[in-house]
């Protein structure tokens, strides 16, 4: 069975991805820093894979090695990784406290790059592996109050196509999904005339949902994404068509 590390696993559209992933057959090792009611009931589910579970502070990126580490003994190779948790922080940049940029620069830039870093080694090993980098629709189209959100997201973007011509050799793939707006607890202080404006904004008039974003990055683990490296996904039912 191919092991697959979803980070922000517990929940939300993490724990989307993980359910998706373990119905095509693969272990998942959800890491977060504690178990939902929602993720125990997964991992109880049965079906072709599993879905495990690591408990990690991403914050703390020096432990990152030893996480890897640890999936490694437990599990056997890691064959894909999922960079999804990430801050969803608002504020002004005229007026955010300096800890909140800092603590969303090194959830949603730093922590990924590290972890894919010690985590590619192992896919190296073996010589296949995927990397999927969960970024957003807001790192090319900005949005008001999440300036620094969507320069962490951006970066994933770059750090994607410039990621995947190091290790294409290695036949390792990495690629970005970028989601719009979808129903999570990121988006949940939404007013229903928000969601509706941006609802209606976009090509199918709908938002997209977390299924929608977990069956794109299941598309991009499996063989059917083996020739698909260096690429962002959109999934956001045509809000930036």
């Amino acid at each position: 069975m191919r092991n697959v590390v979803v980070t922000g696993g517990s929940r939300g559209l993490g724990l989307g991805i993980a359910r998706r992933l373990s119905t095509s057959g693969f272990r998942v090792i959800a890491v977060a820093r504690r178990p939902d009611e929602a993720l125990e009931a997964a991992m109880r589910e049965g079906g072709p894979g599993e879905i495990r579970f690591l408990a990690a502070d991403l914050g703390q990126v020096e432990a990152l090695p030893d996480l890897v580490r640890q999936v490694r003994e437990a599990h056997g190779p890691l064959y894909g990784l999922v960079n999804n948790a990430g801050l969803g922080t608002e504020g002004l940049l005229a007026m955010m406290p300096l800890s909140d940029i800092e603590a969303l620069v090194r959830i949603n830039t730093l922590a990924p790059i590290v972890l894919t870093k010690h985590a590619v080694r192992s896919m190296m090993a073996e010589g296949r592996g995927r990397v999927v980098n969960v970024s957003s629709i807001i790192a090319s189209t900005g949005y008001n109050a999440l300036s620094v959100y969507a320069a962490t997201k951006a970066s994933m973007i770059g750090f994607t196509r410039s990621l995947a011509r190091e290790v294409g050799k290695l036949g390792i793939t990495v690629n970005a999904v970028a989601p719009g707006f979808i129903d999570t607890e990121m988006t949940s202080g939404l007013g229903e005339a928000e969601r509706q404006r941006i609802a209606g904004r976009s090509a199918l008039r709908r938002l997209a949902e977390v299924e929608d974003v977990a069956n794109a990055v299941d598309f991009l683990m499996g063989e059917t994404g083996r020739n698909i490296t260096g690429t962002v996904m959109t999934v956001d039912a045509g809000s930036t068509a």
